[in-house]
């Protein structure tokens, strides 16, 4: 028989699981974006947002109005708060990517759903299964065999400091895992639009104080960089992370969570094509380790065992 959520997808003008995969795509290419920006990497991640949330303002006002004028002050304090760790997220990783490889630095930031179900163990009393710390265990053994791979092997970046930069992409898989805790009974209440406006909103607000608080210039900058951040504003922020973000209300989570894996896929394919960045075996190995213990991690917690 078929399902209820099949059913709703039938009726859709875009087919989930075809959206899921432009979202992919759109996210691999984040790191390449950054890679390629001369900006600071705060003043990176505060341009893409910012001009993320500019791009969805016109149909956020013109269609949610209502919405809008309907949000409860706590409703607003829990999306300042997803904000905060959203921003929180976007300058460990973006940091992360001027000291570590691409393989690297996408593969450990993608350990979210562990660092989900260890914040939900210890915030919200849900039960660590055998599974759920067995896939943990692995995604900590592969982490450890990517991280000695980099720093004996070498980085493909001059001056890198690759246990710092990892070390920087496992904070924002942190800071990834609040947002999603953070936010994850509000987007039950509100719209997608509204909901994201908000967080955004308040993560740029958050990455312009950092930057200046870095003693970071706004700019000038050349068109060159204003086309970069237009890019990764239009293809990992609203393609990307925005468009799962509205795949999760049709498509069953684990569907999803299998599915983000292919960004590290895709941005180290990318990053061998397009910077020349050719990952070690090691490196390879242990990436794949950690994408194991995700993958675990995610499916038992989807499933409750």
């Amino acid at each position: 028989m078929p399902t209820r959520r099949a059913n709703v997808s039938r009726e859709l003008p875009v087919p989930p699981l075809a959206a899921l995969a432009v979202a992919i795509v759109a996210v691999s290419t984040s790191a390449i974006l950054i890679r390629w920006s001369s900006a600071p990497a705060a003043v990176a991640a505060f341009y893409r947002v910012l001009l993320t949330t500019l791009l969805l303002a016109p149909v956020a006002v013109l269609r949610y109005r209502e919405q809008f004028r309907g949000l409860r002050r706590r409703d607003v304090a829990v999306a300042g708060v997803t904000g905060l760790a959203l921003a929180a997220h976007f300058a460990a990783w973006f940091e992360s990517l001027a000291w570590t490889s691409v393989a690297a630095s996408t593969t450990l930031v993608q350990a979210q759903p562990v660092f989900v179900a260890v914040g939900a163990a210890l915030l919200l009393d849900e039960r660590l299964s055998v599974r759920i710390l067995a896939g943990i265990a692995i995604t900590v053994a592969g982490a450890a065999v990517m991280s000695a791979a980099e720093l004996l092997g070498g980085a493909a970046l001059a001056g890198a400091r690759p246990l710092y930069g990892d070390a920087l992409a496992l904070l924002g898989a942190v800071m990834a895992a609040g947002y999603v805790l953070a936010g994850r009974s509000l987007r039950q209440r509100m719209p997608l639009i509204p909901y994201v406006t908000v967080v955004y909103a308040v993560c740029a607000l958050a990455l312009l104080a950092w930057s200046l608080s870095q003693g970071h210039s706004l700019g000038p900058y050349p068109p060159r960089e204003w086309l970069l951040f237009l890019g990764m504003a239009v293809g990992p922020g609203i393609l990307g992370h925005t468009v799962i973000n509205w795949v999760l209300e049709h498509v069953e989570s684990t569907v999803v969570s299998v599915s983000l894996v292919g960004e590290p896929v895709g941005s180290t394919l990318l990053a061998v094509a397009l910077l020349g960045e050719v990952p070690g075996g090691p490196t390879v190995v242990g990436g794949v380790v950690v994408l194991v213990g995700i993958l675990l991690t995610a499916r038992a917690r989807a499933e409750g065992t």
